[in-house]
């Protein structure tokens, strides 16, 4: 099958630290080529990929993802694409709803996976408007502010088998990995940690719009002896902290529309601790790739509590659920609806 992968520009795929919409693009776009099928990706030029490379430019916009230049080169971008694609059988986009009016007109077969949380106000009369697009969700819970947008399936990401070493016997601390933002709620992360005596390792990104709150309400909780803050990490760095970590901690307080360090951990043997918000009640089961919480003190408990989560268990609800193998499978399935 000839397939378009068309990805935002903002990361290079894979991105080289946090990015995870372009982190999946990636892992499904080499599953695709390892099948066999014949893939171009559209994406910035410092991308890495065996699949054939198309780029508006020729590194990825993350330096400077505010300057008004990121709509410019999107635009190059869906022009590229009108222009090869009549070589496709399909094409699927990444880009949010950028390309929605182009879509329509290319004559050839599509599908849009959203990445992103889906309650926005402004989201409702767009797809209102583009009732037909077909849609694929990363969750079902995504799809619980738009019931009647044009959903066709939905697809959970999924990782290399190879890509994380399982560990049965894990080190003594916690991590937590992510982005600093009020919803992810790292002081919960740091205060689980604290009231069981087990130090926490933080890595994570801190991106301009929170600094003012990662000074204000996070820098101080750093101070504590039992808090390490790594900061942002790459593939490398994040492997080792989940590997060897007694749990995960995702103390999230918005609607999480997939979670991908959660399926990370699970592939490492690694339990979560997570609240029950988005999508964690269909990604977790409780009680066998960790706990899910409602409150502080289910979470501390929950943490006290790790050692009762079998790892072995952690890494089979993986490769049963979460491989790029499973991934690819489903959406090659959303490709031939398409077609027919």
């Amino acid at each position: 099958m000839k397939i378009a992968q068309v990805s935002p520009i903002f990361e290079s795929v894979p991105p080289k630290a946090y990015g995870g919409t372009e982190r999946v693009i990636s892992y499904l776009t080499e599953e695709l080529v390892k099948q066999g099928h014949e893939v171009t990706l559209f994406a910035s030029g410092d991308s890495e990929t065996a699949a054939r490379l198309v780029s508006p430019i020729a590194e990825s916009l993350r330096p400077d993802v505010l300057r008004p230049a990121w709509l410019a080169y999107h635009i190059i971008q869906m022009d590229q694409v009108s222009e090869l694609a009549d070589s496709f059988d399909v094409i699927h986009f990444h880009t949010d709803y950028l390309h929605f009016p182009l879509a329509k007109s290319l004559g050839r077969p599509y599908v849009t996976t959203l990445h992103g949380r889906q309650d926005l106000p402004e989201l409702q009369p767009l797809y209102r408007h583009f009732h037909d697009v077909p849609l694929v969700s990363i969750s079902n819970h995504q799809r619980t502010p738009l019931p009647e947008a044009n959903w066709c399936e939905t697809v959970y990401h999924g990782l290399p088998s190879d890509l994380h070493s399982f560990q049965e016997s894990p080190g003594d601390y916690f991590v937590f990995i992510g982005r600093i933002s009020q919803e992810k709620r790292v002081d919960r992360a740091i205060d689980i940690a604290k009231q069981c005596g087990v130090p926490v390792y933080i890595g994570a990104k801190i991106d301009k719009a929170d600094e003012p709150y990662f000074n204000a309400c996070i820098k101080p909780l750093l101070r504590d002896p039992l808090v390490q803050f790594v900061g942002e990490v790459n593939q490398r760095e994040k492997r080792e902290l989940l590997e060897h970590a007694r749990a995960l901690l995702f103390p999230i307080d918005w609607p999480e529309p997939f979670g991908l360090v959660m399926i990370e951990a699970f592939s490492c043997g690694t339990p979560v601790i997570a609240y029950r918000n988005g999508s964690v009640p269909e990604i977790m089961e409780d009680g066998v790739t960790g706990f899910v919480v409602t409150n502080q003190d289910e979470a501390v408990r929950a943490a006290k509590n790790i050692d009762a989560i079998d790892r072995k268990g952690c890494r089979e609800a993986f490769d049963r659920r979460f491989t790029a193998t499973h991934m690819a499978e489903n959406y090659l399935r959303v490709y031939r609806r398409m077609l027919g």
